[in-house]
């Protein structure tokens, strides 16, 4: 690989305390100094015995699993797929997340808009593409651009069941969005069942995920900076946590 004609995009959200969702992180900085007062604490010496009394910067993180750029496992979504035990973020094949890039560009949709299969093979069409088996899907809606507003969280179109369902049926294990979430946002999906209760209204397109395998990339960013909808490489390779629904990643295109 030539690296003078290398690009690699960055298509992560930042892990950083502004961020306005339901599950922020928490980060303590803790200083250079305050590491001389750690680092003596626990080797037996005085802070004053390092160079300006200063030893290693540190920051505490709290958070969830689900904040910040992650992907979900399947045990995200139930604990069972196709009537098997779901797998965890640990246990899924590391070839999964590195695959050929598809880009679809709903950016011009508003909050809220249900992405249907007719919407995925209408770009295609346009693209000239057809869909390979684990190719990394992502989705453009720009919600990263309102990633420290309030209304972050309900700012994206979301993709419908029946689309979701319809990628894995191509062969799509790993499909992603800039969003806060796959679906639509949550709240209109609380309001349209509390209007007409009904099946296949919350989390539709996460409960796809009882029929069978996928993963979802959550709050993605930068989409708009891809120089095309076609012919790139997608890494995104999630963070190893025993057992967990999902796991940090920090996603990147990658050009010739």
């Amino acid at each position: 690989m030539n690296r003078k004609s290398l690009q690699i995009i960055d298509l992560s959200s930042p892990l950083d305390d502004r961020v306005k969702e339901p599950y922020p992180a928490e980060i303590v900085y803790e200083t250079h100094n305050q590491g001389a007062e750690q680092a003596a604490a626990l080797l037996g010496l005085k802070a004053g015995d390092f160079p300006d009394s200063q030893a290693w910067a540190v920051e505490t993180v709290k958070l969830t699993t689900h904040t910040g750029t992650h992907v979900d496992a399947p045990w995200h979504y139930a604990a069972k797929t196709a009537g098997e035990k779901s797998r965890t973020i640990d246990e899924l094949p590391l070839e999964w997340f590195y695959g050929n890039g598809v880009l679809f560009d709903f950016s011009d949709r508003a909050a809220g808009y249900e992405i249907t299969v007719t919407d995925l093979e209408t770009q295609l069409s346009e693209m000239n593409y057809e869909l390979q088996p684990y190719d990394i899907v992502l989705v453009r809606t720009d919600a990263d651009k309102r990633l420290f507003e309030n209304d972050y969280a309900v700012s994206h179109a979301g993709v419908s069941a029946e689309a979701t369902r319809w990628l894995i049926q191509q062969g799509i294990k790993v499909m992603g969005t800039d969003g806060w979430g796959w679906d639509i946002p949550l709240p209109m999906q609380a309001a349209d069942y509390k209007q007409n209760p009904r099946d296949g209204v919350l989390w539709a397109a996460h409960f796809v995920g009882k029929e069978a395998e996928y993963c979802q990339i959550e709050k993605l960013a930068n989409l708009e900076k891809l120089p095309k909808r076609t012919g790139f490489t997608v890494a995104v390779f999630p963070v190893k946590i025993t057992g967990a629904s999902a796991g940090w990643a920090r996603p990147v295109a990658i050009f010739e």
